[in-house]
Order: structure tokens, then sequence, then C-alpha cells
């Protein structure tokens, strides 16, 4: 076994509270922590949950679905949907909506971001990745996509070199506000975990 896999096995516990710091950008608050990320939603381990989810409420949604039947071409409506539909969990049916936003609004790196958290927790780490990547593209340093893409490479692709790169960028561009606390922490129990020393690539 991969030395990097036994840290991760390790570091999976403490690095629960750090995955709680995946960000819909949109939403502009941490989502539901996880504890595991190669089952997130809604396979055989669905995150875990402190708080409940919020209630989509009907009227509005029936309401955004006229207004995005009638007008083809507005990303607005499909974003909102997208919203209220993450706030609820309902990650597939929120995907479905951001899905048609991005390919309206193709240069949102915000709205990129949140349809790849939707990806990550609906198990679908690879898309989340890339979808990361295509936010990184329009704005390459945005925070809360550095973050959300270590928090998916060390759960979903137990690639903790590749998640030590993305918390690095975060704190060299933002080291005193959230995101850059966040990614700090989740440095000290990477380091911890391997004995004081930080993943190398190839270990």
């Amino acid at each position: 076994m991969k030395s990097d896999s036994i840290a991760f096995g390790v570091a999976g516990i403490a690095f629960g509270l750090i995955a709680g710091w995946i960000i819909g950008t949109q939403q502009a608050k941490p989502a539901q922590p996880t504890q595991q990320v190669a089952a997130s939603q809604p396979s055989s381990s669905a995150p875990s949950s402190n708080t409940r989810a919020a209630i989509v409420d009907d009227a509005k949604v029936n309401a955004l679905k006229s207004v995005a039947e009638k007008e083809p071409n507005n990303a607005k409506p499909r974003i909102e949907l997208g919203n209220l539909y993450f706030d609820a969990e309902r990650y597939d049916d929120a995907i479905t909506w951001y899905e048609q936003a991005v390919k309206l609004q193709p240069k949102d790196a915000n709205l990129s971001t949140d349809l790849g958290v939707c990806y990550y927790y609906t198990n679908q780490p690879d898309k989340a990745l890339e979808r990361f990547e295509a936010s990184l593209q329009v704005d390459p340093k945005h925070v809360k996509t550095l973050l959300n893409l270590g928090i998916v490479r060390a759960f979903g692709k137990q690639d903790l070199a590749g998640a030590t790169k993305a918390w690095e960028q975060v704190i060299a561009i933002d080291p005193n506000g959230p995101e850059g606390q966040a990614a700090k922490r989740a440095l000290e129990t990477l380091k911890s975990a391997h004995g004081g020393n930080e993943p190398k690539p190839g270990a």
C-alpha cells in the first residue's frame, strides 16, 4: 500500500471538519460536513450532517421553472433553481439546472464551482475536478475553487500531494481569510499524519 494511502486513512477522521469546508460559492456558506469523499451521496456512505437541509419551496420552484421555460437563454432562473436544490441537498436536481446555466454562462467561475461541488456530492470526483479546473481557467486565484480542489483530490482521489499543492495556493493567495485558515488546518493534519513531513509527489 502506498504511504499516501496509509496517511489518508489515518487523517480521515480529523479531515471530517476540513471536508465540511467544501463550498457552493453561490450560497457563500460551507456545505454540510462529510467524513468520506469516495461515497458522498446517495451511495454507500452519504455525507453526515449536523443540520437539516433546507426545504424546497415548491411555489418558488414552479415559478422559476416557468421563467426558465419561457426564457431559454436566461441563466438566472436556472442558477436560482440550482441554488434551491443545493441548499436542500438535492444535488442531482441541482446538477440539472447548474449544467444548463453553465452552458449559458461558461465564464462564471462561481457557477462552475457550484456545479463541481454537486458532482463531488454525487460521487463523481473526476467530473468535479474537471469542473474546478474549468473554474480556474476563468479565475486562477479563485480560492474557494482551490480549497474545494484540494478536498476532492484528498478525499475523492487520495491524491495528497495534489491536495497539498492546491491548499498551499489558497494560503499564498488568502492566508488570513476563512479559506486560507481552512487550508492551513488541512495541511497541518496532513503533516501530522506523515509524522511531521508533508506528502511529496510520487511518495
